[in-house]
């Protein structure tokens, strides 16, 4: 198997959002590191999503600096799915 054809690492990004700016990316990683980002969310009850497309993108995004303007609205889509599981937002009926 070449490097090309195997499997890629499970990757993780972690984002801030103050309410003030963008979104910002405070942690990313792939392989041991990815589990051990997601492993630190659990624990602290972060709510996880798996986006593999949204993770690459935002992969590529430096550490601490704001999402692009062009994901905004899929980080949007995810931020709105936490603030509903968080009782922050009600459901449209």
């Amino acid at each position: 198997m070449t490097d090309q054809e195997q499997k890629p690492d499970k990757q993780a990004v972690a984002l801030y959002y103050d309410q003030l700016t963008a979104p910002k990316v405070t942690a990313k990683g792939a392989g041991d590191l990815a589990d051990k980002i997601i492993a630190l969310a659990l624990e602290n009850d972060v709510p996880i999503r798996e986006e593999p497309e949204l993770v690459q993108l935002l992969a590529k995004v430096e550490l601490g600096d704001e999402i692009p303007e062009l994901l905004y609205v899929a980080v949007a889509e995810i931020i709105a799915f936490v603030y509903m599981l968080k009782g922050k937002v009600h459901e449209q009926s």
